[in-house]
């Protein structure tokens, strides 16, 4: 070791992330603890780390991290993460923010303070690319002044901030391509509960846990839009065709409109959602590149209505893998399996249920015949413990006809997984 360049050991030092490791590891020799002052670029403060950090009294916890931090020059990215420990000093916390604000790239903070810590004042605004926020207030963002010209992944997990100034936060990152909300707190300023975000740059954008009457998002760059655990009367997505991937869970929006961002969508992935299935059609018939397509545990507005094969395989010649789970029904069987077209590209095919039923083995047998280069099939079951004679005759039934299937498609390689 007395070779390795002290830059290098800087950086393996750098790797282990966890401050309560690096210090133990600096502690090795006076080369380690030179690496640890001039060269180390990554530390972490996490309670999740080392439980003895809520143990310790607060004061003793500000010093530590406050000896910790000022050993160091140059760090490049800091994480704070102090879940569950008493309210810091405000003027401690702001005491490590201005003395690694000049190098910072990545700051990752969940810290409570007395009194509140503005954090866009105190953070190095120039240099820093990704900002973690969580479980703190944004209010007053002034974008003349409030600038992060390098930033690109913004944050925020229960975060309480107005529409107003989230929407400033966003244009006084002009570089930004990712943005994370988590169960966000939005004070409005009239009756309805109405967000309208606008950025030309964003590229990924994940929203999970948020409610609101209208949600309106203009990105005329976005390529990854993820919604989780929502609800929402209107949703509207404005942009330039540029989206690819599209994935709604478990969300209530009564009025669902992408528009015109479909045509290079390449996956759909919908799951625990209610759909009227010609409106959604409608919605992404145009997406003529779509590879992944996945309607799982998915819900049907009209109980006559069905996925229909034909319809799929017409409008997605290119798709690849197709994922598909809901109550199969005696006549919507009939007309999802309708017609003669061929999911000639498909290789992988996804099927599942909730409750099984006799139809399911002919609904798998009918989409294995339209899927002529299949090489896997995955089968996903709930099977409840309590079982009734029934529901024992039909399972039996239906692993019966599957081994009489599979020995037909011997170049498909079936997988089955019950729950």
């Amino acid at each position: 070791m007395d070779q390795v360049p002290v830059e290098v050991i800087g950086n393996i030092l750098s790797h282990l992330t966890a401050a309560r490791d690096v210090v133990i590891a600096s502690a090795t020799c006076k080369k380690w603890r030179e690496a640890c002052c001039h060269h180390l670029h990554t530390l972490s403060f996490s309670s999740n780390d080392w439980p003895l950090y809520r143990d310790l009294t607060t004061s003793r916890l500000e010093i530590l991290i406050t000896q910790t931090i000022f050993q160091t020059r140059g760090l490049q990215s800091l994480s704070i993460l102090m879940e569950d420990v008493d309210e810091f000093s405000a003027s401690t916390v702001i005491a490590w923010l201005m003395y690694t604000r000049e190098t910072l790239t990545q700051l990752y903070y969940n810290v409570k303070t007395t009194p509140d810590v503005n954090i866009l004042e105190h953070c190095g605004r120039l240099k820093l690319q990704k900002l973690f926020l969580a479980q703190n207030s944004i209010s007053g963002v002034d974008p003349s002044y409030h600038t992060f010209p390098s930033l690109k992944s913004l944050s925020l997990t229960y975060i309480t901030i107005s529409a107003l100034d989230l929407n400033l936060l966003l244009s006084a990152c002009p570089s930004i391509h990712s943005l994370q909300l988590v169960n966000p707190e939005i004070a409005m300023s009239d009756a309805q509960v109405t967000l309208e975000l606008t950025s030309s740059t964003l590229k990924i954008v994940y929203v999970e846990a948020i409610s609101l009457d209208k949600f309106v998002l203009d990105a005329d760059s976005i390529e990854y839009l993820y919604l989780k655990d929502c609800a929402l009367e209107v949703f509207e997505l404005i942009g330039k065709d540029t989206l690819k991937y599209f994935k709604i869970d478990d969300v209530s929006v009564i009025h669902l409109d992408i528009g015109d961002t479909v045509r290079n969508l390449e996956t759909v992935d919908i799951s625990n959602f209610t759909i009227i299935w010609p409106k959604f059609y409608h919605m992404i018939s145009k997406s003529s590149n779509l590879k992944r397509l996945r309607l799982w545990d998915v819900m049907f507005d009209d109980e006559d209505e069905v996925v229909d094969v034909e319809t799929i395989a017409t409008c997605f010649p290119q798709l690849s893998h197709l994922s598909l789970s809901y109550d199969v029904r005696d006549g919507a069987l009939h007309y999802g399996l309708q017609g003669s077209s061929c999911l000639e590209n498909v290789l992988v095919l996804q099927l599942g249920w909730t409750v099984i039923n006799s139809l399911f083995s002919h609904w798998v047998e009918g989409l294995l015949k339209r899927c002529p280069n299949l090489k896997k099939l995955i089968i996903h079951g709930v099977v409840s413990e309590a079982k009734s004679d029934e529901e024992c005759l039909i399972l039996a039934n239906f692993t019966t006809s599957m081994i009489e299937l599979m020995r037909r498609y011997t170049h498909v390689d079936p997988h089955f997984k019950y729950e």
